[in-house]
C-alpha cells in the first residue's frame, strides 16, 4: 500500500495545542515537517475533521476478543476475576495458531476503527494445546505479527515469562500449561519473537514477567538485563486477593515487593496497579513508570478503581489498554477512567485543569504514557514521530459545529463510540469512512473461526 508524502489537516492537535490548516511532510511514514496556518500545497492529501495523534493501546490479550460475552454468568459461588479466569482457560485450550491470528486481526481492526493506532500485546499463549512447545517456540507470536501485518496496526510484542501458579513458586495449574517457560526457553522465545516481527515497519519486542505470582523474584532483574532499553510490562495489584496473598506469603504488598526487588523506572509499565497503599502509589508516580490502566476490563472483572487523581497529582504517568477486549474503543476507556474517579469522589471533571479540559488532558496523557510503554516514537503529531493519525467525523451529531477541545470532549463524553472517520498508520491509510479497508475479509474469517470454536 502506497503511503502519503504530504498531508493537509483542516484542524489538528499538536503538542502546543490545536491548530488549523496544518501541513505535514512525510518520509517513509515519519513526520519530517509541520507547518500550521497554510493553504494546502499542490498534491497534498486533504483530511477534513479534527486530526488527533493516534492513541496507543498499551495492554491487550487479543485472543480474548473471541471469548467476549461468554463469562457473564455466575455459578453457585461468588463470581470474580478468579472464576472468569477459569472460563478463559477453557476457551484458550481450543486455539490453534491460525485461530489466534484470525481473532487477533479482528481485534486489531476494531482497535483501529476505535481510535487505537498502536498495540502493546501482552502475549502469554505460547505452546500447543497439551503444553508442548511448537518447533518454532515463537509460532504464536508469529500469529500476532501476521495479524498486525494484515491490519496495519503498529506493534510492540511483549512475550510473557510465566513460570509458577502463585507467590512463593507455587506449581502452575493445568490451565496454565500453554504459558510456561523456564529461563532458557524464554530467552529462545525472545529471539524467535524478534525474528517474527522483523518484517513489520517500526515494530518492537519488549518483555513481560507476567506477574509477581507467576515468576520468581530473582527473575525480575534477569528479565530486565536480557535486553537493555526495551519496554518491561507486568501485571500487579489487580485484585485484593493478590494483595492478600502477597502479604501472607512474602510479608510485602505487591508494588512494594516489586520495587524492593528491581529498579522500577521509565522502562516499566505496571498494569492495573489498582490496589495501592499511599506509599506505593507515590513511589510508583515518582519512579517514572507508566500505570497501564484498563478501565473497561477492570470494571467488567470487578477489579476496583485506580486512584488516578492522587497518582496524577504526584506526576504519575498513565496510558490505557483494552486488555480482555470485551469492548474495544479508545473513547470508552478514557470516558470510564474519568467517570470512575467521579463516581468515587462524587465530583466532576477530575482529569481537567483550569485551562485544559478533561478530554484533552486524558488524550494527551494517554498518548504520552502509551508511547512510553510501547517504546516507540508515536503519540504526537510532531517532527520525528510516526505519522499515526486519527481524524474525527466533523458531521457526527456529537461534535458537529464544534472544534478544538470542545470537539474532543464531545467525542469522548457525548458519543457512544469515538466518531472516527480516517486512520493513517505510518503515513498509510488503514481506515476510511470509519471502516477498516479489509474489514469484510477479516470479519468473515473471524466469524468462521468462532463458529467452529463454539460449536
Amino acid at each position: 500500500m502506497t503511503g502519503y508524502t504530504t498531508l493537509h489537516l483542516a484542524q489538528a492537535l499538536l503538542p502546543e495545542g490545536f491548530a488549523e490548516n496544518v501541513t505535514l511532510t512525510l518520509d517513509h511514514g515519519v513526520i519530517m515537517s509541520v507547518a500550521a496556518g497554510q493553504a494546502a500545497p499542490a498534491g497534498a492529501t486533504r483530511l477534513p475533521g479534527l486530526a488527533l495523534p493516534g492513541l496507543p493501546n498499551l495492554h491487550s490479550h487479543t485472543f480474548q476478543r473471541g471469548m467476549a460475552g461468554l463469562a457473564e454468568r455466575r455459578g453457585a459461588s461468588e463470581d470474580s476475576f478468579w472464576t472468569w479466569r477459569e472460563v478463559m482457560y477453557r476457551f484458550l485450550d481450543r486455539l490453534s495458531p491460525d485461530d489466534v491470528q484470525a481473532i487477533a486481526a479482528q481485534a486489531m481492526v476494531e482497535m483501529l476503527e476505535g481510535g487505537f493506532t498502536a498495540l502493546a500485546e501482552f502475549h502469554y499463549l505460547h505452546h500447543d494445546k497439551d503444553g508442548s512447545a511448537y518447533a518454532d517456540i515463537a509460532t504464536m507470536g508469529g500469529s500476532i505479527a501476521a495479524a498486525a501485518e494484515e491490519t496495519g496496526i503498529g506493534l510492540t510484542l511483549l512475550p510473557v515469562l510465566y513460570r509458577y501458579g502463585n507467590f512463593g513458586k507455587a506449581p502452575a495449574a493445568a490451565g496454565q500449561r500453554r504459558f510456561l517457560n523456564d529461563r532458557d526457553a524464554y530467552a529462545r522465545l525472545i529471539e524467535g519473537s524478534e525474528k517474527a516481527v522483523a518484517g513489520l515497519p517500526d515494530a518492537r519486542v519488549g518483555m513481560a514477567p507476567h506477574s509477581l505470582r507467576a515468576v520468581a523474584l530473582e527473575d525480575l532483574n534477569w528479565v530486565a538485563e536480557l535486553r537493555q532499553g526495551v519496554p518491561l510490562h507486568i501485571h500487579v495489584a489487580e485484585q485484593t486477593r493478590e494483595v492478600e496473598d502477597s502479604l501472607a506469603i512474602t510479608g510485602r504488598r505487591p508494588v512494594e515487593l516489586l520495587m524492593q526487588n528491581t529498579a522500577v523506572n521509565e522502562r516499566w509499565c505496571l498494569i492495573h496497579a489498582t490496589h495501592l497503599s499511599d506509599a506505593e502509589r507515590d513511589a510508583m508516580a515518582l519512579s517514572g513508570a507508566v500505570a497501564g490502566l484498563c478501565p473497561v476490563t477492570e470494571a467488567n472483572l470487578g477489579d476496583g478503581i485506580f486512584d488516578g487523581v492522587r497518582y496524577r497529582a504526584k506526576g504519575g504517568r498513565i496510558g490505557v489498554g483494552s486488555d480482555s477486549n470485551v469492548e474495544i474503543g479508545s473513547g470508552g476507556e478514557l470516558r470510564l477512567l474519568e467517570y470512575s474517579q467521579r463516581l468515587r469522589d462524587r465530583r466532576r471533571a477530575l482529569w481537567a485543569e483550569p485551562s485544559v479540559s478533561a478530554g484533552l488532558r486524558l488524550w494527551q496523557d494517554a498518548c504520552a504514557g502509551g508511547a512510553q510503554a510501547c517504546g516507540r516514537s508515536i503519540g504526537a503529531i510532531a517532527v520525528g514521530q510516526r505519522a499515526d493519525i486519527v481524524t474525527l467525523d466533523a458531521e457526527h451529531p456529537a461534535i458537529v459545529g464544534k472544534g478544538g477541545d470542545f470537539a474532543l470532549d464531545s467525542a469522548i463524553f457525548a458519543a457512544s463510540a469515538l466518531p472516527v472517520a480516517e486512520v493513517i498508520i505510518g503515513g498509510k491509510p488503514v481506515v476510511s469512512g470509519g471502516r477498516h479497508i479489509d474489514r469484510a475479509r477479516i470479519a468473515a474469517r473471524y466469524g468462521q473461526v468462532i463458529r467452529t470454536l463454539l460449536s
